[in-house]
């Protein structure tokens, strides 16, 4: 771990320096804050301490121009004539803590400690979002995925509702994912609820929680997927098979912003938004009484439509290069090319299953075909 000191008084820069290289950490100082300022913006340092009163340069402006410069280290204020106030003020403009002299080595070390464990939680999320929202690119040049990446181009930083329409398996979940991550919400929860999935009983609980003792197996109090996703996005996955019961309730969320869970009277405001998917016709649902057109309405302020794999056959070649290299990483397998008339013979097929069903393909012939696909290989194992 590296570390940066940023003090005008030589006498704690040195016992500072010299504590710290003991307990093994790499050590740098400077004499005062514009030397800090050079110093911190050259090069990268895990955490730096700086003071505030000091020549040329005081610590609030050091700490100011680093965020300016979005300088990630975790940077730690000391002062001997600071008063609560000041310290409130430097934690509000980004400081990681505030530690007043004479300084404590134990209160040091904690802090050292604390702002280590906040930058690997920091890099593991990262890694994370990159996983889950890099995984989910959409991948095709052809014109209906050009379409819908303009569409979600003009519509992620709205606060407009989206349904999106489609088959199974043809990628509607990330088209979900990409108006995520490209809203200003994008550093907000992101939760994805199954209706299809969850039974009619239960659905209304995990949407909208519950209370302690509201049924026989509540056995403690649960926040539902509303709550879950309070200031980011909520994505109803196959929203046609929910209940009539629970679509009357969505539908006052969506209205006024608000939900009671069950077992409870109380109101609980939500800011989310809502992305709705389906691979129904909701027109024909609301035709014959299953689906609330009310609701419909709420839900379709704009209507993404998914093309089956089939429309899009062209992608194929792009969707093949990418299945490979993606499970090839997740798997560690060998890494395998797939010859133009293999994958030409995959483009001649029907996908029933879209896009899920390509993946699958692709996965079994790197498992079972040579290291060169070919189109027998295709042909014995698809």
């Amino acid at each position: 771990m590296k570390i940066l000191i940023i003090d005008d008084e030589r006498a704690i820069r040195n016992s500072l320096r010299e504590i710290l290289s003991d307990e093994g950490y790499e050590v740098e100082v400077a004499e005062d804050g514009a030397e800090g300022l050079k110093a911190a913006t050259a090069a990268h340092y895990d955490v730096i301490f700086c003071d505030i009163k000091m020549p040329v340069m005081d610590g609030t402006e050091v700490l100011a121009k680093l965020a300016e410069e979005e300088v990630d280290s975790a940077i730690v204020m000391i002062s001997g004539h600071a008063d609560i106030g000041t310290a409130v003020d430097c934690i509000k403009k980004g400081a990681f803590d505030f530690i007043e002299k004479p300084l404590d080595l134990n209160r040091i070390l904690i802090t050292i400690k604390n702002a280590t464990d906040k930058a690997t939680l920091t890099t593991q999320n990262k890694v994370l979002k990159k996983k889950v929202f890099g995984a989910a690119r959409m991948i095709g040049e052809s014109a209906p995925m050009q379409h819908i990446r303009d569409i979600v181009a003009k519509v992620a930083a709205t606060p407009a509702r989206v349904l999106i329409e489609g088959p199974n398996g043809s990628g509607k979940e990330l088209v979900a994912r990409s108006l995520h991550a490209q809203s200003d919400r994008a550093a907000a929860p992101y939760i994805e609820v199954n209706c299809a999935a969850i039974p009619s009983e239960l659905i209304e609980s995990e949407l909208f929680g519950h209370e302690k003792g509201s049924f026989t197996s509540a056995i403690k109090q649960h926040k539902g997927k509303f709550e879950q996703a309070d200031g980011g996005t909520l994505f109803l996955d196959e929203i046609g098979d929910m209940s009539l019961a629970a679509q009357a309730k969505v539908l006052r969320v969506l209205q006024e912003n608000k939900l009671s869970r069950v077992g409870s009277d109380a109101d609980i405001k939500v800011d989310v938004r809502v992305i709705a998917a389906t691979n129904k016709d909701l027109r024909k649902e609301i035709a014959e009484g299953r689906f609330r057109e009310d609701l419909y309405h709420r839900l379709s302020v704009i209507v993404i439509k998914v093309p089956s794999l089939d429309d899009r056959k062209e992608d194929i070649p792009l969707l093949v290069d990418y299945f490979v290299e993606q499970i090839c990483a997740e798997t560690a397998m060998p890494r395998k090319t797939f010859s133009p008339d293999a994958v030409k013979a995959l483009q001649a097929r029907s996908w029933k299953g879209n896009i899920r069903e390509l993946r699958n393909v692709v996965e079994r012939l790197l498992i079972l075909g040579e290291d060169v696909i070919s189109v027998a290989n295709v042909q014995d194992y698809v």
